[in-house]
């Protein structure tokens, strides 16, 4: 029997739910509803529109084979009816109606069979006196997108700030600085950008990429106001002014869940709408998905909250499938990302570090610097990686990657991302089958020997400081520092020279034959330009006796990546 299906929200997850459900059910009728001008269309590419990278904001609304999905492409080629600039006001759960008010102020009800709630997120904003100001912007939709653009293709931005170093913040950053050349700014409250996501380490490595390109960063301060009489010009935050002609929130989303609140649907412990593994909620009627609803978090089989563009798509498949009777079962997520830093990429999937602690794991994380493919070939670059393991279990919780070859970074963490559901331990990844060629990868992958060194950690075999730790005991600068550089003389010579009284050059191949000129006495440090030849020296050296050497991890590459001036 026909259906009559209504979607509040036409963005990502309403509009795919809608297009699969007619698919599969062409006879029932489908209503989506959406209190913007604007329906389905990609608003993870808006940071690309505001940088030029896109140069047709309608480019974001259009289709793989260039047709706008607008009113008239639904009701043509879907048969999908579009209600634009309209509001469900109410949910009638009783009688299966929704109460909605159009733009010309008239109401209605509607009645549905089955209902969708795709009703998304909303940017916060600080609520700070002058939040309100002209020139002051978030970055959620088309209209915000379009607005900054005009602003800064007609000249009316010399000066922008960002307040938030996370996702949305670090693209805008970049859209502004990079085609525009406008002196940008992020001010993040926390002390490293994209906090509870990747370690301090790898925040430090795409920061200093960023500011390679003009971007300023001041991290640890609280915005504490914004000043100006027509529109904004100051950022005040507790340690200094900031000038402004421009200033984009981007300090995350709060679900819209008032709608489903009201009509006594669940709402679960992050905010957003309860559902379950078909994305129904505590109403077999309603469905909901995307930014306005809460799913497991794989990793810890917590309820988690993910407000991701590709998520959103995803269960709206799910959720048309069942609209029409199906069982398609959405489980839950693993958060995996990816975000361009000019010319880097910082990615990463499941837990870091600092999120896993949290959590309550008895968390250790291992990393490395390898080459993105086989070493000999003539194309390649360095990716750096960070493997977070449960130290009892052996269990992988998260991995996190950065470099200059942004689909070698992101293939990585995809392949980790595809297996963190089944709870992998390392020995998995040690062996995980990669596709091999030399113009591609390493015939033992980067991620295979992460896995290897996490494994030698556990194991007892490697004892490892990182570049924090390592920067730390250099800046005390104490006399029982020793780095013992396990390079060629051509590479580490000059190092010994210059800090004659806390750094030697042995060659890790002629290590035994000079084992005599290994202080005993010394707090020593192993480097090497990536950490293998330290590690094989730090095997060498306990063998002989030398108790606690500890190896860089990532060497000396990481170091410089960390920005860290020897």
């Amino acid at each position: 029997m026909a259906q009559n299906v209504i979607i509040v929200g036409g963005v990502a997850l309403g509009s795919k739910a809608a297009c699969r459900f007619k698919r599969l059910e062409p006879g029932s009728r489908v209503t989506i509803i959406d209190q913007d001008r604007f329906v389905s269309y990609g608003g993870c590419g808006i940071p690309f529109y505001v940088s030029g990278d896109v140069s047709d904001v309608n480019d974001l609304r259009k289709t793989s084979f260039h047709m706008l999905r607008d009113e008239a492409f639904f009701k043509n080629c879907k048969d999908i009816e579009v209600l634009t600039r309209t509001r469900v006001e109410r949910i009638d759960r009783e009688n299966r109606q929704i109460h909605i008010l159009r733009e010309d102020g008239s109401t209605d009800a509607l009645p549905y069979d089955q209902l969708v709630l795709g009703t998304g997120s909303r940017p916060r904003r600080l609520p700070i006196p002058g939040a309100d100001l002209p020139m002051v912007h978030t970055a959620s939709n088309l209209n915000d997108a379009q607005a900054i653009k005009e602003l800064v293709t007609n000249g009316k931005v010399e000066r922008a700030v960002v307040i938030g170093g996370g996702f949305i913040g670090l693209e805008m950053a970049e859209a502004l600085a990079d085609m525009w050349e406008v002196e940008t700014s992020i001010v993040e409250y926390t002390r490293q950008i994209m906090p509870g996501f990747v370690s301090s380490m790898f925040a430090r490595m795409a920061q200093r990429e960023m500011e390679k390109n003009g971007v300023r960063f001041y991290l640890g301060e609280q915005v504490q106001a914004l000043e100006g009489a027509d529109s904004v010009k100051t950022v005040v935050t507790d340690k200094r002014r900031l000038d402004a002609d421009l200033v984009v929130m981007a300090v995350g989303v709060t679900p819209n869940m008032e709608l489903a609140r009201d009509a006594g649907l669940t709402i679960g412990p992050t905010g957003a709408i309860a559902v379950d593994e078909h994305l129904r909620t505590s109403d077999p009627a309603i469905y909901a998905g995307g930014d306005c609803a809460e799913i497991r978090n794989l990793v810890t089989d917590q309820p988690g909250y993910f407000p991701l563009g590709s998520m959103a798509n995803r269960q709206g498949r799910v959720i048309g499938t069942n609209l029409a009777g199906g069982k398609a079962l959405f489980k839950g997520a693993v958060g995996a990302f990816a975000v361009k830093t000019f010319d880097a990429a910082l990615a990463g999937a499941g837990l870091s570090i600092e999120s896993a602690r949290k959590a309550g794991y008895d968390a250790v994380s291992v990393q490395a610097a390898q080459l993105d493919r086989a070493h000999f070939y003539p194309k390649k670059s360095m990716l750096h990686l960070e493997l977070v393991v449960d130290r009892h279990s052996r269990r992988i919780l998260g991995v996190q990657g950065f470099g200059k070859d942004g689909d070698a970074v992101v293939g990585r963490i995809n392949a980790v991302a595809a297996i963190l559901e089944d709870h992998p331990t390392i020995d998995r990844l040690s062996n995980v089958e990669l596709a091999y060629s030399p113009p591609f990868s390493s015939a033992m992958d980067a991620l295979n020997a992460l896995a290897n060194a996490a494994e030698n950690m556990l194991d007892g075999r490697f004892q490892p400081i990182d570049a924090e730790g390592f920067a730390q005991k250099w800046s005390q600068g104490n006399g029982d520092l020793m780095i013992l550089d396990c390079r060629a003389r051509q590479d580490g010579e000059a190092f010994a020279e210059k800090y004659p009284e806390r750094w030697i050059n042995i060659p890790q191949d002629e290590l035994r034959q000079r084992f005599g000129e290994v202080p005993r006495d010394k707090d020593l440090i192993l480097l090497c330009n990536t950490g293998v030849r330290s590690y094989e020296a730090q095997l060498n050296l306990r063998e002989l006796g030398v108790e606690n050497p500890v190896s860089v991890q990532g060497g000396i590459v990481t170091l410089k990546e960390c920005g860290l001036d020897l």
